[in-house]
């Protein structure tokens, strides 16, 4: 299905060890989830022309980090349900490696599969870390997980077409969230988020926008 979905696993309840980490680290008031936003803005400032990481809003740096770790977490959960499986996504049963450029490595524990995948502890405690720390809109955090959960079901129909339809249904009982945009989107061809994840604003042109974007 492609790198987001690529998990390792580890028994339940076992110590992470470097170079692994424990989720919980983003969400526990450390150095981590600091530490993370202030690389993603070196790297957008690097990206956006060189430009001083001072000039780009933290707000809109914090969106952009919470879509990139919210998409890694989501698409292995949507994957392995779309296979009869489930993820567990409790942050202290995660295992993460803190790498920018591409999919970070991330470790899972298994449950028996149920009816349709769910937020998970891990989505709810790094959002509402974002919300809090960064005083990016919960509409905004939200749209982001709306928009990772349909992108996810879209890698899966292009990786495998036969799945498509059990891959919408497990993106759509995540979209169903009435925290996302009030629970009345659907995944598909045409998904569109009713928020903006702000990306625009690093390059200050509306045009630059994402293929699901309200502003499209």
């Amino acid at each position: 299905m492609g790198p987001f979905f690529a998990v390792e696993t580890h028994v339940p309840g076992q110590l992470a060890r470097p170079p692994w980490q424990p989720m919980t680290a983003l969400v526990d008031g450390t150095a981590a989830l600091p530490a993370r936003v202030q690389a993603v803005r070196t790297a957008l400032a690097d990206g956006a022309h060189r430009r001083p990481p001072e000039d780009i809003a933290i707000r809109v740096v914090a969106s952009v980090a919470h879509l990139g770790l919210i998409a890694r977490l989501l698409a292995p959960g949507i994957g392995a349900f779309t296979l009869g499986h489930r993820v567990v996504m409790s942050p202290d049963e995660l295992w993460w490696q803190d790498h920018l450029g591409g999919p970070y490595p991330l470790s899972v524990t298994a449950e028996p599969a149920i009816d349709a995948p769910v937020p998970g502890g891990a989505v709810e405690a790094i959002t509402g870390a974002f919300a809090q720390r960064y005083g990016v809109s919960e509409r905004v955090l939200w749209g982001n997980v709306g928009s990772a959960a349909n992108s996810a079901a879209r890698l899966i129909s292009t990786a495998r077409p036969d799945l498509t339809g059990t891959a919408h249904k497990a993106a759509d009982s995540i979209l169903a969230d009435p925290r996302i945009d009030g629970g009345a989107s659907r995944a598909g061809p045409g998904f569109r988020r009713r928020s903006c994840c702000l990306i625009y604003r690093i390059a200050n042109d509306r045009t630059a926008i994402c293929g699901d974007c309200i502003l499209g």
